[in-house]
């Protein structure tokens, strides 16, 4: 069997071409074309999304901090955005292959930084990942985010995560508040559909916040613009199906 292609998307091809996330969910569908949508106008801001010619999540998407709706300050690195090797794929080299992709692509730049944790969780690259691939931890946010940083230019000097997106409280403390983005095909359903049902359901008020630009991404309380859900002002979690969270913490 022959060496699987990398493909890059593009406005040309991004039409006849998945992205990975909810290929086949029909609850999803209205969320997968946002994304297309949401990823032709990054990609005029430098914004790169490669997969592996594969029928699977293998992929990796990034961009120029100075372009990235991350909450972060610095300049000429390249930001992981999402990063994912799933299933059948993982323990074949694929996701090292496609880090250089993004390694290659940083070429001139500084380095790389990526938004993790510190453990593996849902919807974010695998810190043991970075780690055994060279990246240490540059910056911490509460309650458990972790900047990871792998420099090419040792004289160079590291991003930070702002100063107001470390202290992991949401500034509204009423009832049940979230966070989200068109950058992940999941979050129009889970987020901001299933989310306002169940609010009704617990009689508990839900106030979804959609990010639309970079900088409505810097304004975040916590170093994350996919999904984030929080109660009384406390982060629950950045899972979609934040169900199960919350019943932990909502009484009937």
């Amino acid at each position: 069997m022959g060496k699987i292609e990398i493909l890059k998307l593009t406005d040309k091809n991004i039409q006849d071409e998945h992205i990975c996330c909810a290929i086949s969910d029909k609850k999803c569908i209205d969320g997968y074309q946002k994304k297309k949508e949401w990823l032709k106008t990054e990609f005029r801001n430098g914004y790169t999304f490669r997969k592996l010619d594969v029928r699977g999540k293998v992929f990796i998407e990034y961009v120029p901090i100075e372009n990235s709706w991350l909450p972060l300050v610095g300049q000429n690195f390249m930001v992981i955005n999402c990063f994912w090797v799933s299933g059948q794929f993982k323990g074949q080299g694929n996701g090292k292959e496609l880090l250089q992709q993004c390694i290659n692509d940083a070429k001139g730049m500084d380095g790389i930084i990526a938004i993790s944790s510190d453990k593996k969780r849902p919807f974010m690259t695998d810190p043991k990942f970075l780690k055994h691939q060279g990246f240490e931890i540059i910056d911490e946010a509460k309650p458990f985010f972790k900047l990871w940083g792998l420099k090419t230019n040792s004289k160079a000097t590291y991003p930070k995560i702002m100063e107001s997106a470390k202290s992991g409280i949401c500034p509204d403390k009423k009832g049940i508040t979230a966070y989200y983005t068109n950058s992940c095909p999941f979050t129009d359903f889970y987020i901001d559909q299933k989310l306002r049902e169940y609010g009704k359901k617990k009689n508990v008020s839900v106030t979804i916040n959609h990010l639309q630009s970079k900088s409505d991404g810097h304004k975040m309380p916590i170093p994350w613009i996919i999904n984030s859900i929080f109660y009384k002002g406390e982060l629950v979690t950045l899972e979609m199906k934040a169900d199960r969270h919350l019943d932990k913490l909502i009484k009937e």
